[in-house]
């Protein structure tokens, strides 16, 4: 059973994850805030939300497929 807590972050992730597939890291971004701020310890949300920041600093080619490639252990 999902609780009103867990649906909230699962919402703001999921629009956070279109934004981030969409290249829009900055607004993405702000969702995966906004989810942590529900639930400091989502996992998939403080996963995306430094992803977001590393793309924001270091943005993709153009044709970026979405792909995440780790550059440093």
């Amino acid at each position: 059973m999902i609780d009103e807590k867990k649906k909230k972050v699962l919402e703001l992730f999921a629009e956070g994850r279109k934004l981030y597939k969409l290249m829009e890291f900055s607004k993405a971004l702000s969702y995966f805030v906004e989810a942590l701020k529900v639930d400091p310890n989502d996992g998939p949300s403080k996963v995306y939300y430094l992803r977001c920041k590393h793309y924001i600093e270091n943005p993709p080619p153009e044709d970026w497929d979405g792909v995440f490639v780790m550059t440093t252990k």
